[in-house]
């Protein structure tokens, strides 16, 4: 008798869940997917070159040549346009110069 007074007030608490929720409209994200009138087509450059980022992040190696060039370019180049651009304003004694130091 107990087994059938829960079972018949769980049915009843769970008919009251339902007829209680509201009913929304079902509404398209953005717009939701595009028409057939459009006729898209996917680009092949396009996919192939995300096709090839991605192999590019899981293929791409360190070495002592490339760690080189990778110093060369981030650390000794802009060092020396830094120095070369300094060097001028203190032989010229500009205004620009003489307001950093």
């Amino acid at each position: 008798m107990r087994s059938t007074i829960l079972h018949r007030s769980s049915g009843l608490i769970a008919g009251v869940a339902r007829t209680q929720r509201p009913a929304t409209a079902r509404r398209g994200m953005a717009g939701g997917p595009i028409p057939a009138r459009y006729k898209v087509s996917k680009n092949k450059f396009v996919e192939e070159w995300n096709g090839r980022r991605e192999i590019t992040e899981k293929i791409w190696e360190c070495d002592q040549k490339m760690a080189a060039q990778l110093f060369l370019y981030v650390v000794v180049v802009p060092f020396g346009f830094y120095s070369l651009t300094r060097g001028e304003f203190q032989s010229k004694g500009d205004r620009r110069y003489k307001d950093c130091v």
